[in-house]
């Protein structure tokens, strides 16, 4: 997939940024799959459950649709970099509107 050759060459040198951008992306994700299972009643209530997951929904839709601005931003990645990021990331973005929509009607 290709996380781009300048990511790549920080990597090889050795450099922090790459692993540090890593763990705070993954922290993120962790985040919001936590409060992706208190909405389905996997694990005791998040606070701002209600809340969080449609912004969650938001963000993961935003990102889906805005690949072709993105796109210019980051040229070195793959086009099939962009297709399957912006797949999987159009949903999980459904997925969490439905949750949210559940959570809401939960209330």
């Amino acid at each position: 997939m290709g996380a781009g050759e300048r990511v790549a060459r920080a990597v090889e040198a050795g450099k922090m940024q790459p692993t540090l951008v890593t763990l705070a992306i993954s922290a993120v994700l962790l985040l919001w799959a936590l409060y992706a299972f208190s909405g389905a009643g996997i694990v005791r209530q998040v606070p701002y459950t209600h809340l969080a997951l449609p912004a969650i929904s938001l963000i993961y839709l935003a990102r889906a649709f805005a690949f072709p601005l993105l796109r210019r931003v980051y040229p070195e990645n793959s086009t099939r970099f962009w297709l399957v990021s912006s797949s999987v990331c159009l949903l999980l973005g459904t997925l969490y509107a439905v949750g949210a929509i559940a959570a809401w009607q939960a209330r």
